[in-house]
């Protein structure tokens, strides 16, 4: 329950801008791979390495710290989304290999300031009960709009070359952000921030989970979508199948998961998420069966949802002031894997298909130990709030 009508302000703040930013992203998604194939030409080396650029932002994104020198977070996160959408609109009317690069690294850095600031702003805005809460439901509203997104670019496929279709998923992005620049849901009760980076010692298992959970996205991002098409040979209507499942059933889950949090703590829900991961990725190993991995791979988006506990547990043991820029560090250290694991994951998989899998498996096993550290304050204040 958002209990004054500052915080929701800021929910209705970030729900639009969360609603954009998946709807600018999720266009991109859909529309990327067909564009790079029969617009641009591009080779399975070029599209690695368009990949491998959209990640350069996520491991950058401490650098939004100085950017939040001259520019209100608030601010910032409007911006990006603005910035989002330029990077999709863009997109089509640069059909090269070096035009797709930079139009991604415009596209990815609006996405993953959006992803950092949302973050921050939530940590900081709402009490420990609430911010599980709320991330919940953001998470929902990102789910229903993918499956949205992914509805209408089925439709304007038809009537769209993919000029039109980038343009029309930058118009709505843009206006989102356009919207919010306009908007001021701010105040002035919230902790100021300390705008420099650092490392804290007392918050060494909030690093060593955000990097354990970046490299497990890693490989279900990477490798567990190449398994059921490379060795399970599912089709692309069974892959959309499975994205509106995963879709559906999350927009359903997420607000359970942030009550559960709630409920039963911080490391019972992670303990639950890595003794699934743990497994999931032993199915994906040793499993004959295409149905069984197909039942997995939903499992996995859903277990995928969990990492929320990890940010939630940090609020309760930050100083409100080292929210803003340990949130942007937390976010580039959840993108160190993305750097390399990757291209070693591809070089085992050409060994095995099964090294990645029980390569994932053994990074459940160590956060799985990591998370039975988890200790909370006796007393949690919420943040921006005093004890009563």
């Amino acid at each position: 329950m958002l209990t004054t009508s500052t915080n929701k302000q800021m929910f209705s703040f970030l729900a639009i801008l969360t609603a954009a930013s998946m709807a600018g992203m999720q266009g991109y998604t859909m529309l990327f791979n067909n564009f790079a194939v029969e617009t641009v030409h591009l080779d399975g080396l070029q599209v690695g390495l368009t990949q491998s650029i959209r990640e350069i932002p996520g491991f950058l994104a401490l650098t939004a710290i100085y950017v939040m020198l001259v520019i209100r977070e608030h601010r910032l996160a409007s911006l990006s989304v603005i910035l989002l959408g330029v990077g999709v609109a863009l997109t089509g009317f640069f059909p090269s290999f070096s035009g797709v690069a930079l139009t991604t690294l415009l596209m990815s850095f609006g996405f993953h300031y959006y992803e950092t600031v949302n973050q921050s702003l939530t940590l900081q805005y709402f009490s420990t009960h609430q911010s599980p809460l709320v991330m919940g439901k953001l998470r929902s509203l990102a789910a229903i709009t993918s499956i949205i997104s992914a509805a209408a670019i089925w439709g304007m496929g038809f009537v769209l070359d993919y000029r039109g279709m980038f343009l029309v998923v930058e118009s709505v992005v843009a206006l989102a952000g356009l919207w919010a620049v306009f908007q001021d849901p701010s105040h002035a009760d919230v902790p100021p921030q300390k705008l420099r980076m650092f490392l804290k010692r007392r918050y060494w298992l909030y690093y060593a989970l955000t990097f354990m959970s970046g490299a497990r996205r890693q490989i279900y991002m990477v490798f567990s979508m190449f398994l059921l098409v490379k060795v399970f040979h599912f089709s692309v209507q069974a892959i959309t199948v499975l994205f509106i499942i995963n879709n559906l059933i999350n927009w359903i889950i997420n607000p359970m998961i942030g009550r559960a949090i709630n409920a039963f703590g911080e490391r019972t829900l992670c303990t639950i998420e890595y003794v699934g991961v743990i497994l999931v990725f032993l199915t994906y190993a040793y499993a004959s069966s295409r149905w069984v991995v197909a039942g997995m791979y939903i499992v996995d988006y859903i277990l995928f949802n969990f990492a929320v506990a990890i940010r939630t547990y940090f609020q309760k043991i930050a100083d409100p002031a080292d929210i803003a820029p340990t949130s942007a560090v937390g976010f580039t250290i959840n993108h160190v894997a993305a750097v390399f694991l990757p291209a070693l994951g591809g070089y085992l998989w050409m060994l095995d298909y099964r090294i990645p899998f029980i390569m994932g498996a053994a990074l459940g096993v160590v956060s799985l130990v990591l998370a039975q550290f988890i200790r909370l304050p006796s007393r949690v204040v919420p943040v921006g709030q005093t004890a009563h």
